[in-house]
């Protein structure tokens, strides 16, 4: 990753109006900041939330809030708690992510 054009700055997460992206079930609300290629996301997904699609890009997520269950294609599953983390790179092993109870992620790709 090539971090450039991106000067010192702040972000008042609270201040970002959310963008709603419908799952199979449930809602995800992403705060989004856009420096050059890299979208910095916090991200609150509703109980019940169940992703769409199978995803092949990359992030680095870390958990704040709640409990995130992620699958992998190949059938691995990994659930995450507040302090958790994973990462993955882009086209690496598609994934996707459900939470029966709701989880606040904070999400760099």
């Amino acid at each position: 990753m090539d971090m450039k054009n991106i000067p010192f700055g702040t972000t008042t997460w609270s201040q970002i109006a959310p963008t709603e992206h419908k799952g199979e079930t449930g809602m995800a609300y992403w705060r989004t900041q856009q420096f050059d290629d890299i979208r910095v996301r916090l991200v609150e997904y509703s109980p019940g939330y169940l992703a769409d699609h199978w995803c092949t890009k990359g992030h680095i997520l870390l958990c704040l809030e709640g409990e995130l269950h992620t699958e992998l294609a190949d059938g691995r599953q990994f659930i995450l708690t507040p302090g958790t983390s994973y990462q993955v790179s882009d086209n690496a092993e598609p994934h996707r992510s459900h939470t029966p109870t709701g989880a606040k992620l904070f999400i760099v790709d």
